[in-house]
């Protein structure tokens, strides 16, 4: 997908974020540690949200849920309900093409330990706002994770509050949109058995039936 005009790869307005991406690249030279772009179909009904790009993932590849662990059910799961041409997603240059679908983060950037601040997470808020504008109408939303979850209600002007996060979850939004919620499909949910393959297909099967209404 190419970069969308709303979406600024040369942003630098949180400062630790910025900089530790400075360092990151001093570090791994070949990583792409910039702010990740959206991935997928531009007329996608379908919009999952992640958290944050990851350091040897996403960071690493310029590509949404690519490169570590936490893509590998992910994309499974698309591949298994028609949303992509491939089981997994590896590289810029795999030749992977997303149908209908497309993925982004909540925070664009790689931030320390995985976890940014909540003014990060605010900063980058209107970036998901005006991704969430170019949805069609009756389009369905993937939270992944209670804070991807929170991001898309604040970039709808909701309260946190509006909708409590839990997973497989729906919830109408302003706009005849569909908020689903999943347990993020990290590796630390994945080895705890909080989420599981079967659990997440689960999910998916709910996501079709909606796209098909």
């Amino acid at each position: 997908m190419p970069h969308s005009s709303y979406f600024k790869q040369e942003c630098r307005l949180c400062p630790r974020l910025a900089t530790f991406l400075d360092d990151v690249k001093q570090k791994h030279p070949h990583y792409h540690a910039l702010p990740v772009a959206p991935f997928g179909d531009v007329n996608a009904r379908l919009l999952i949200v992640g958290l944050a790009p990851g350091m040897h993932g996403a960071n690493a590849s310029g590509r949404p849920f690519t490169g570590d662990y936490a893509g590998l059910l992910l994309y499974q799961a698309l591949y298994d309900f028609g949303f992509s041409n491939q089981l997994e997603s590896t590289a810029l240059t795999d030749g992977l093409k997303l149908n209908n679908c497309r993925i982004t983060n909540a925070v664009k950037c790689l931030p320390p330990q995985n976890k940014p601040t909540g003014d990060e997470i605010k900063q980058c808020n209107p970036y998901l706002a005006e991704e969430i504008k170019t949805l069609p109408e009756k389009s369905v939303i993937l939270a992944l994770g209670n804070i991807a979850h929170q991001a898309v209600l604040r970039a709808y002007g909701l309260k946190v509050s509006a909708a409590k996060f839990g997973h497989h979850k729906f919830f109408d939004l302003p706009d005849g949109n569909k908020l689903v919620s999943s347990y993020h499909c990290s590796r630390y949910n994945v080895q705890t058995k909080r989420l599981s393959m079967a659990m997440l297909a689960e999910v998916f099967v709910d996501i079709q039936k909606l796209l098909t209404k």
